[in-house]
């Protein structure tokens, strides 16, 4: 296989891991954060899930987006420094098979590749709120846009099946052109959500104390658990952080960028994506009408918009989509790749192949966006069980969290780090958390064992909310279940690793 000269001492620094630099070197900066941005992509997933969140806790659902920020910041900084010294494609599998073996890392790789092609497909039918509101000529398939109804939901397959063969495509044709096309759909998202967040300040109708009102009284029996399902809403959109792990192989001096991109990507979000919540809730027309737990943010937008800037900034949010799509897939193909590599998956020969002109794995960026096809094509049948799916994909990136967290703290507690390199490429000192690490490492593990719980709690409401399939309450540990089972049987028994777990570093 052909082997990309590099110019710069990343190329050795690979090889100590056991791996050839194959993929081609390429990205900057701004590129690696744009890979963490877009993937958690506040345009595209506060826009999806606002509702989610006001229809249970109202106003103040908002304080659930900082508790959410503080605990996955403490598992950003975890990985942070996994990356500092890990700096290699498929980051979380990498990590947790480093800090807690094979066994581990192969079910942390398994949960996240399940995960991010569920999460990818959720990504991609979220054209259908956007596209058919800006032109009805992209209303194909009947002439009812909403999600739930058959032609609705019909035709959110069709756009997201076209935007998947479009994200294919440019993972296909090589991580350059992925990065020019993420960087210009990022720069968008943020001057959309800068506009989005003065439109809202500029029109608002009440203070920001609206954050404490807890909704029409009487209605909210029980409230602190109703404000604790409000937080699924932040839990679903603050994932996707650690994206710039993910493409490590591909970044300039990775072992400084990706670390601090880890951190940045996350931080802007919950920055530009708090202030769009609080923005909403001040510039709403109503908060007692029933239409912002049901529409959601189109709703505060086109009261106090009219075209041609309403469609403008709906035409943001279809291009925050279409990033937020190729990110997550381009994350899924990298991690598919990384364990193809050490022989853990079928057809790993073929999986870890790696175009010499292009750079990339082909073959792994095609099968995920077929993945990907086949998955949406279950919202036809029933948009119910493809929304509970979403839900429970969301529960898999936690679980797959935990197991770098869990055996971290472990080895945390023996002493790591101890060896192994102290400086990046450019002998700058390592990120490090020092004498803090335990209790943030204690800290990540304890938010992400409850929130696993939390994403899982059969509640009817968000498994079952039309009440037609009474299973589907349990989606979440049933489906959680039989992953496991399936990954039972798939886990490649009696086969060697090409390289050894570090256990230095």
């Amino acid at each position: 296989m052909t082997t990309v000269a590099s110019q710069s001492p990343d190329h050795d620094d690979l090889a100590e891991f056991g791996y050839e630099q194959q993929l081609h070197r390429s990205l900057g900066k701004f590129a690696s954060f744009a890979a963490g941005f877009s993937f958690v992509s506040i345009l595209t997933t506060i826009f999806q899930l606002f509702g989610l969140g006001f229809s249970f806790a109202g106003p103040a659902f908002f304080w659930t987006w900082p508790c959410v920020f503080i605990g996955q910041f403490m598992v950003a900084l975890c990985f942070a420094e996994l990356a500092a010294r890990y700096p290699i494609s498929g980051a979380i599998y990498q990590w947790s098979r480093r800090m807690g073996g094979e066994l581990v890392g192969w079910f942390a790789g398994w949960f996240m590749i399940l995960a991010q092609i569920v999460t990818a497909s959720a990504a991609a039918i979220a054209l259908q709120v956007v596209l058919p509101t800006v032109w009805s000529g992209f209303q194909m398939v009947g002439e009812d846009s909403a999600l739930t109804s058959p032609s609705g939901a019909a035709n959110a397959v069709v756009l997201g099946s076209v935007l998947l063969v479009l994200t294919t495509t440019i993972n296909c044709i090589g991580v350059n052109w992925m990065s020019r096309i993420n960087n210009i759909g990022v720069t968008c998202e943020i001057i959309g959500v800068i506009a989005v967040v003065g439109m809202f300040f500029t029109h608002a109708q009440r203070g920001p104390d609206v954050v404490f009102d807890t909704g029409e009284a009487g209605t909210q029996p029980g409230y602190i658990w109703a404000w604790i399902v409000s937080g699924l809403m932040a839990a679903y959109v603050m994932v996707g952080f650690g994206s710039a792990g993910e493409l490590a192989e591909e970044t300039r001096n990775p072992r400084r960028v990706a670390p601090r991109t880890i951190r940045l990507a996350l931080s802007v979000s919950a920055i530009g994506g708090g202030l769009m919540i609080v923005g909403a809730l001040m510039a709403a027309p109503s908060l007692t009408d029933g239409r912002l737990a049901t529409e959601g943010l189109p709703y505060v937008l086109t009261s106090i918009l009219s075209s041609p800037w309403g469609t403008l900034l709906l035409i943001d949010v279809a291009i925050a989509v279409f990033v937020c799509t190729l990110a997550i897939q381009t994350a899924a193909s990298r991690l598919m790749f990384s364990m193809a590599r050490d022989g853990r998956l079928p057809a790993s020969a073929v999986l870890a192949r790696v175009n010499p002109r292009t750079g990339t794995p082909i073959a792994p960026s095609v099968l995920i966006g077929v993945l990907c096809v086949a998955v949406l094509a279950v919202n036809v049948g029933n948009s119910a069980i493809f929304t509970t799916l979403s839900s429970v994909c969301i529960v898999l990136i936690y679980l797959a969290y935990l197991m770098v967290t869990v055996p971290l703290l472990v080895r945390r507690l023996s002493g790591w780090p101890s060896g192994g390199p102290q400086v990046d490429a450019e002998g700058r000192p390592l990120f490090s958390l020092g004498r803090f690490g335990i209790p943030v490492n204690i800290a990540a593990v304890l938010y992400g064992a409850l929130m696993v719980v939390n994403l899982s709690w059969p509640r009817a409401e968000i498994f079952n909310p039309t009440g037609e399939f009474p299973l589907l309450q349990w989606a979440a540990p049933l489906t959680v279940a039989a992953v496991v089972l399936v990954g039972a049987l798939c886990y490649p028994r009696g086969k060697t690793v090409p390289n050894p777990v570090t256990i230095g570093a």
